[in-house]
Parts: C-alpha cells; sequence; structure tokens
C-alpha cells in the first residue's frame, strides 16, 4: 500500500461549501461530486487510502486574501499533522509583500493562484512582485490550461519560468488543463517546473498520460484530486489504472510532493 499525499485539494468553511464548490462546477460545466467541506474531504480521502492532503482556496478579491490564509492555517493547526496549507494573494492588492509576511507567519508552505477564476493574464506586469516575493521562498501552485481564455495557457508561463529560474512552480492539470499534450510539449524543458495530473486523468487515455508523464519526468508529477471537483477514490482508481512502474507510482504519490513541501509523514499520514 503507498504512502498517498494529494497534492492538489480545495477546501471552504462549511457555511459556504456547497455554494462555492457549485459555482466551481459552473465555471468548468462540470458537475461537482462533493461539497468542499473539510470533514468531507478527510472522510472521502480516508475511503481512497489518502494519507496527507494540500489544502487551499482563491481569494476573487484582495479584501478575501487574509480571512482565506487564516481559515487555511486554522483547518491546517486542527488536522492533527494531516494537512499542509498553501495560501492565496491577489495581483490587485495594495500590500502583496505584507500578504506573502502574513502567509508565511500563519505558517502556510505555498501559494495558489488561479488566474482563470481571479481574472489576471500569469505574465501580467501586476503579478511581478508576488514572483519576485515568493522565489526561493515559496512554491506557486498555478492553474494552468483552458483553451476558452488565455490567461494561464503555456505562451503565459514560458517567460516566467525563463526569468524566473529559482522560483518553483507547481503547474497544475499537467500543465494545462484541455490542452494537455500541447502543453507538455512546450513546458517539459523547463526544470523548475512541477505539475500535477489533477483534474485530467478523467479525459486522457492511460497511453496519453503516462507520455505526458514520462516526457515531464515522474519525478516532477505529483498526484492530486482537485477535491471537490472529483471523487478521490475514483482519482487513485484513475491513476493506478495507468499501469506505471512501481518506482513511478512512489514518486508521483508521495515522494515528490515530501520532498517539495520538505516534510515527512508517519504511517497514520501526520507530519512527523
Amino acid at each position: 500500500m503507498y504512502k498517498i499525499i494529494d497534492a492538489h485539494c480545495h477546501i471552504y468553511p462549511d457555511k459556504i461549501a456547497v455554494k462555492a464548490s457549485q459555482n466551481t462546477g459552473k465555471f468548468y460545466d462540470i458537475p461537482m461530486n462533493l461539497d468542499g467541506k473539510v470533514s468531507t474531504l478527510l472522510q472521502e480521502g480516508q475511503k481512497a487510502g489518502i494519507t496527507h492532503y494540500v489544502v487551499q482556496s482563491v481569494a476573487t478579491t484582495p479584501a478575501q486574501v487574509h480571512s482565506i490564509n487564516e481559515f487555511i492555517a486554522k483547518t491546517v493547526a486542527q488536522s492533527n499533522g494531516k494537512m499542509t496549507g498553501f495560501g492565496t494573494l491577489h495581483p490587485d492588492s495594495c500590500d502583496i509583500k505584507g500578504d506573502v509576511e502574513h502567509l508565511m507567519e500563519l505558517g502556510l508552505k505555498g501559494v495558489k493562484l488561479h488566474p482563470d477564476i481571479q481574472r489576471f493574464k500569469l505574465d501580467d506586469y501586476r503579478c511581478l512582485k508576488i514572483y519576485e516575493l515568493c522565489e526561493g521562498r515559496l512554491p506557486i501552485l498555478l492553474h494552468t490550461g483552458d483553451s476558452r481564455y488565455d490567461y494561464s495557457n503555456p505562451n503565459r508561463l514560458i517567460p516566467l519560468l525563463e526569468i524566473y529560474s529559482g522560483l518553483t512552480f507547481i503547474g497544475a492539470h499537467l500543465g494545462g488543463w484541455s490542452m494537455w499534450e500541447q502543453a507538455a510539449e512546450l513546458l517539459y524543458r523547463f526544470p523548475q517546473l512541477y505539475v500535477d495530473c489533477s483534474s485530467s486523468l478523467y479525459a486522457l487515455t492511460p497511453e496519453q498520460a503516462r507520455r505526458i508523464i514520462r516526457l515531464y519526468g515522474a519525478e516532477r508529477v505529483l498526484f492530486g484530486t482537485d477535491y471537490p471537483m472529483w471523487n478521490p477514490t475514483e482519482e487513485v482508481q484513475r491513476f493506478l489504472h495507468l499501469q506505471l512502474t512501481e518506482e513511478e507510482n512512489e514518486k508521483i504519490l508521495y515522494q515528490n510532493a515530501a520532498r517539495l513541501l520538505n516534510i515527512s509523514l508517519d504511517e497514520s499520514g501526520s507530519i512527523v
């Protein structure tokens, strides 16, 4: 049995979780499977054999940044070591430096940005302060790819990878949701780019997924469910059906995320 770190989970306070999850489903025109509550994540994750969770949420306005980050940090603190938190930032904030410092003071281990929902282009000048402040300090998990828009596609990410060579980016959805193979062909050559396989395996054949994963290199791929978009048990099964090698499975399911986040887990999935 593998240790599994789910490197891509969205969570919301209970009072808004159902509405927030449904709005995300409408954005992608994909019915939401689950409700976005922390309790549901833990319940469904346990069924799937997931032992640790990287949790996050997205600020759609600058005013939401601190409250979301405090919610994520509080949830992590109450998880008995079973969660690691990524904070949110917004390029229209009047104090991005203060937001980054607050995020780090809360003990959050990375940043999540969603250009398509937050409505900014990855290479917009407003975002450069975020990259400068995070370089060498915090990895940035990016939603990447959407053929309907031009906020987070590879053409926007490549200049950042060329300029910020000391900044670790994680391209969600194998580097390009809805344009998986094209994105991989453009992005695989950048060593500081990791990708996760969330919201991808449902749309790819095992042959396509294996080719993309091996193009990036299994040592740069993370497992993720994109909870509450998908059922964790189904996502684990989809991944195992790829029939990768044992070494590749161990890297993607656990080792890469543990190395990237500098954490070690006991058998229960708690940080030691």
